[in-house]
């Protein structure tokens, strides 16, 4: 007997929204609960909505209060949003982003049955230090104590949140957004032919090492352009300096929320450059795993286990390491394609199968574990 299960979400910026991989999780997760016969309610930062409906696409949406802040914006939002689901009759709540740790004591002790997907190593992230270093410290070790599950999207997270707080989680990763979709129109206005230029896909923020990925490239001997696809919903001096290499052969596009259009910017790149240093499972990175891109990484322990059964091109956070990668990935890049033709990306990575994952922990918690 299928029953229909009532889920909250909270901690994202809304539905629709684009920005990170969050409302990736929402958006994807979502929709694909609602056709399997949910009921679904995303919370959503009310300053960030001109438009407001009540339903999109089945999903209710609920407009807490936000204000438009580079560090509290979220808190914010999410306290008043915990105190609207408290009173509600939701049976899960689905909660993202390990700063909401704290609240947990809330639905712990209206009795709410709570999962929080912690994401990434936000502790070490450059633009919390200090005290916001602390605090998410502090978050994620009280989202061990008050929530009744934790999920991580990587095994590598999974052995961190181990090793560091003691305690066990579920592993469910992000999967892939892409579309079949190798035309060129796309790159026409910014006048791109395909396989003459590289990818990097975004946020503008120092742990992506957009900045040192741009300068290593200019250093190597590649004739290849550079397109880098994101920014940053602030003003901020990083995002600002990364952009002022901007050129007729390093181009920035902004954000980019049509999948056709982004996925032609993958299946016509020469090869997708991944940054990342402090996440787990990154969707941009499983785009391009799922589109066979051929890869320059990070070496990190999270970017190997994305890359497991990939060849690709590793760097490490140097100028000199980056510079010799670029030059060493188009003398292998042949090779790389060669070895690569059949890869497939894993299961793990499938929406489907992730959103049936979530279902059965969200039962696995709830009187339907039976049903």
């Amino acid at each position: 007997m299928n029953k229909k299960l009532r889920i909250a979400i909270i901690g994202s910026r809304g539905y629709p929204y684009v920005y990170s991989g969050y409302e990736t999780l929402v958006k994807e997760l979502s929709e694909r609960l609602v056709k399997k016969g949910h009921l679904i309610r995303v919370y959503c930062h009310r300053s960030l909505f001109e438009k407001k409906p009540t339903n999109v696409n089945g999903i209710e949406l609920i407009y807490t209060p936000s204000i438009k802040s580079k560090v509290l914006s979220q808190l914010y939002n999410s306290f008043f949003s915990f105190l609207h689901v408290c009173f509600s009759n939701n049976d899960i709540v689905l909660v993202v982003n390990s700063a909401n740790g704290p609240f947990g004591i809330l639905t712990k002790l209206f009795r709410k049955k709570t999962c929080i997907n912690v994401d990434g190593l936000e502790w070490l992230r450059p633009k919390w230090k200090g005290l916001g270093s602390f605090y998410f410290k502090v978050a994620s070790k009280l989202a061990t104590i008050f929530f009744d599950e934790i999920i991580t999207d990587s095994y590598e997270m999974n052995k961190i949140y181990l090793k560091k707080f003691k305690k066990e989680s579920t592993v469910i990763s992000y999967g892939s957004t892409m579309t079949i979709n190798k035309k060129v129109n796309f790159l026409k206005k910014y006048k791109l032919k395909s396989k003459e230029f590289y990818l990097i896909v975004g946020r503008l923020i120092p742990d992506n090492n957009s900045l040192l990925i741009i300068e290593g490239f200019i250093k190597s001997n590649s004739k290849k352009k550079m397109v880098i696809i994101g920014d940053v919903p602030y003003q901020d001096n990083y995002a600002k300096k990364v952009k002022s290499f901007s050129s007729s052969n390093i181009i920035f596009t902004g954000y980019i929320k049509n999948q056709e259009e982004l996925t032609s910017f993958f299946n016509n790149s020469y090869g997708y450059v991944h940054g990342h240093e402090f996440g787990g499972t990154n969707p941009t990175m499983i785009n391009a795993l799922d589109l066979n891109c051929q890869v320059l990484a990070l070496n990190t322990v999270f970017n190997n286990e994305m890359l497991k059964g990939k060849k690709a091109i590793f760097f490490e956070k140097n100028k000199k390491s980056i510079s010799n990668a670029f030059d060493l990935f188009e003398v292998e890049y042949e090779k790389l394609c060669s070895q690569n033709l059949h890869y497939k990306l894993s299961e793990d990575y499938d929406w489907d199968i992730i959103t049936q994952k979530y279902i059965n922990q969200f039962k696995s918690l709830t009187s339907f574990r039976n049903m």
